[in-house]
């Protein structure tokens, strides 16, 4: 038998400790984005350093869990292995073992994760990058501690096995964490699936000038009734919460409309209601969507509160659920607009959903989405990624 160094024994937790402190905090942060998308922590430093891309991403997840539990869990497990190989115990010379085969596999997930994070989601996660660093800790004390082969380690497990049942305390501790593992990956709540959008090459230089030159023929309106307070772009956006083709332009643009306007000096966004309804839109010949101005007047009130952003992304990741029924009970929620609020201010907010639906009319909206960007119109429906960014930076270079 031969016992793990005290140095070794010390960093082997430290490393842990710092690991799962790292996993606890992501998963406390990814638990207030699946509340609330627009949650800000303290990671989120700038478009680059943060973590609520890494999060929301489909790297941030496996099967609806956040892979920061697997953390908390793997680096538990590790302290767990200290902990009962501790002094004279039955696996004092096979706990290094165990660790250096555990974390050997959670080296291959972090270095994936690495890659994924760096190379194509192109920004850095704090707590991510934590992580990364316990687990190559642990992986290199543990790997410089064990003695034992590792291709001994099926026997070992067995012997160690009946070891662990034939020991009370032991075995209760090893049924914890079982069963909390187990109650911690079942009761998390899972996010609805976020759309993929597959990222367009950029244009050619031959492209971007020949979009130059069509979007100059584009009419500018001399009076157009929005201000962009400064902002070298404005960008508006009339669309309907109900409308499927408003749904895929939100997950298709939002990432390009996020990397702009996290500087509202050069880029200011703003989203304006244009109901598919005729209750609260006269352009509009029918009903095509029963909750669309409660949906538009719920949205009012959420601006006014601050949380209009937050509710504006619950409705496209919950488009097919939306009724008269659920904007009134899980979407005042969302808004943090209890359904007395809403009763009580329903009539004011459907004015105002009403006039920015003229507003929108005059401007010859008559389908959604429709975007303007600094006064001229894109064609309605939408445009691909790829040239409303380029409109944008078009917009940007002329401004300068």
């Amino acid at each position: 038998m031969v016992p793990m160094s005290p140095t070794a024994r010390k960093l082997l937790a430290a490393f842990s400790l710092l690991g799962l402190g790292a996993s606890s905090a992501a998963t406390y942060v990814h638990y207030n984005l699946i509340q609330n998308p627009d949650y800000s922590s303290f990671c989120d430093i700038n478009a680059t350093v943060t973590c609520k891309a890494a999060y929301l991403s489909r790297y941030g997840s496996v099967a609806g869990v956040p892979v920061a539990v697997g953390g908390i869990l793997f680096f538990t497990w590790v302290l767990l292995l200290l902990w009962g190989g501790r002094g004279k115990s039955a696996i004092t010379d096979s706990a290094p073992a165990y660790i250096f085969a555990g974390s050997t596999l959670a080296l291959a997930v972090v270095l994936y994760l690495a890659y994924a994070s760096f190379f194509i989601l192109k920004e850095v996660c704090p707590l991510c990058v934590a992580t990364y660093v316990a687990v190559i800790g642990v992986f290199i004390v543990s790997g410089g501690a064990s003695s034992v082969p590792m291709s001994s380690l099926p026997s070992r497990f067995l012997r160690d096995m009946r070891v662990l049942v034939a020991t009370p305390l032991a075995l209760v501790v090893a049924l914890i964490f079982v069963a909390g593992a187990s109650w911690g990956v079942s009761a998390f709540p899972r996010e609805t699936e976020r759309p993929v959008v597959a990222q367009a090459p950029a244009l050619t230089q031959d492209q971007q000038a020949e979009l130059a030159k069509w979007w100059d023929l584009q009419p500018k309106p001399a009076n157009f009734p929005y201000d962009n307070q400064g902002a070298k772009v404005l960008i508006v956006e009339f669309a309907d919460f109900q409308c499927p083709h408003c749904r895929d332009a939100y997950f298709a643009l939002k990432p390009i409309v996020d990397k702009y306007t996290a500087n509202e000096k050069d880029v200011k966004f703003i989203f304006k209601t244009w109901p598919l309804n005729s209750n609260c839109n006269a352009a509009v010949p029918g009903a095509n969507f029963v909750a669309s101005c409660d949906a538009s007047a719920l949205y009012a009130m959420a601006r006014q509160k601050g949380t209009g952003d937050t509710l504006r992304d619950w409705f496209f990741l919950h488009q097919q659920e939306i009724t008269p029924d659920t904007v009134r009970g899980t979407a005042t929620g969302v808004a943090k607009i209890d359904q007395a609020a809403f009763k009580a201010g329903y009539d004011k907010a459907i004015q105002e959903v009403k006039t920015d639906a003229a507003v929108g009319t005059s401007l010859n909206v008559h389908s959604t989405p429709t975007f303007f960007i600094n006064g001229r119109s894109l064609p309605a429906g939408g445009i691909a990624p790829q040239y409303f960014d380029s409109l944008i930076q078009l917009e940007l270079s002329r401004a300068k």
